[in-house]
């Protein structure tokens, strides 16, 4: 079987285009719904708004999850300052430098759409010559540079624009002929398209799996929470589907499918890490095995939340995470390819 690579980057594109801060997913989730409705995929939401999708399998006891969030970072409107902009109250774990110079849009309460600019409040150098260096990237001396004729707090309420409007980030999609995909929000949304490039193969195939296998897209994983319930009782083995962070002392790169020994939360479970390492090497697969000291998983936060499951964690290779990323084509066929060859292996034996 073979999961088609196009299907998978047209799925992100979408994906990436649709605003999606944490705690403001309803949109993007519907997309996902849609998607899976197309597909001819049963699944059910959860309370807290995620989707669970089932594809049955020979064996109903012992069932598999594979999970990828949808989710991303984002901000808040913290305050209205007097001069017409906006302060800031970031979602997720990044710094400001990250967005600095980035458009982005406020979303109101009766979902108006104002464009603006995230900017530094000692901007121009001209002005402030080299204090527009040296000035620190904070939430005291950032300032959103709303798109519209405001001069004073009152006109940038009179806009509709309120304290704890949701602010997201223009993720700037670019596919270049040279197989890059780069984006904001690959992190996580690259894997929730590879899922879905998954469910589409068996769907398509009709391919019978070993065990029921459900597909949680979770909603609240950038503020640590996505996956840590709603996980189904047959469940044994919990793979989360998300980033593998490139940078000075990893292994992993941009075209290969990364898996993870351990993160902050440490070790993941070293049966499934060896299995899965096997599995690459079966396929031939491009993969690194790496560490990611500031990462933490929906697979960790479902132990912590005290579910009794074997956890793995893996993931294409991204450059620059949790700021203006980049993968590349082959990067997402090879995890889509692990993870077919794992949904048709054996479990791990207790």
């Amino acid at each position: 079987m073979s999961v088609s690579n196009d299907y998978i980057v047209e799925s992100f594109c979408q994906l990436a285009n649709i605003p999606s801060p944490s705690g403001n997913t309803a949109k993007v989730m519907a997309w996902v719904a849609q998607e899976l409705e197309k597909l001819g995929v049963a699944f059910k939401r959860t309370n807290k708004g995620a989707i669970l999708a089932t594809i049955s399998g020979a064996n109903v006891d012992k069932a598999r999850l594979l999970t990828a969030h949808v989710d991303t970072l984002g901000a808040m409107v913290k305050e209205i300052k007097s001069n017409g902009r906006l302060k800031l109250t970031l979602i997720g774990g990044f710094e400001f430098n990250a967005i600095e110079g980035e458009h982005c849009v406020v979303e109101t309460g009766s979902g108006r759409l104002i464009s603006g600019t995230i900017l530094s409040t000692k901007a121009s150098v001209h002005v402030y010559g080299r204090e527009a260096g040296k000035a620190e990237r904070t939430d005291q001396n950032m300032e959103v540079r709303l798109d519209e004729k405001v001069k004073t707090k009152q006109e940038v309420l009179d806009l509709g624009i309120s304290v704890g409007d949701f602010v997201s980030f223009d993720p700037r999609v670019t596919v270049t002929e040279s197989g890059f995909v780069k984006s904001r929000h690959i992190d996580d949304k690259a894997s929730v398209a590879i899922l879905l490039g998954v469910l589409k193969e068996l769907q398509e195939s009709g391919k019978k799996l070993p065990y029921t296998t459900h597909f949680f897209i979770s909603n609240n994983e950038e503020i640590g929470y996505g996956g840590n319930s709603s996980i189904p009782s047959d469940v044994i083995e919990y793979l989360a589907v998300d980033m593998g962070a490139i940078g000075d002392g990893q292994t992993t790169d941009e075209y290969c499918v990364s898996i993870c020994a351990k993160d902050s939360s440490g070790p993941y479970h070293y049966g499934l890490r060896s299995h899965l390492t096997k599995l690459a090497e079966a396929e031939g697969l491009n993969y690194q095995v790496d560490i990611y000291p500031f990462y933490g998983s929906d697979a960790s936060a479902a132990l912590r939340a005290g579910y009794d499951i074997v956890h793995g964690l893996i993931g294409p290779g991204v450059d620059a995470s949790h700021s203006h990323e980049r993968t590349h084509r082959e990067a997402l066929d090879n995890t889509a390819k692990l993870i077919m060859a794992y949904l048709q292996s054996e479990q791990l034996q207790a």
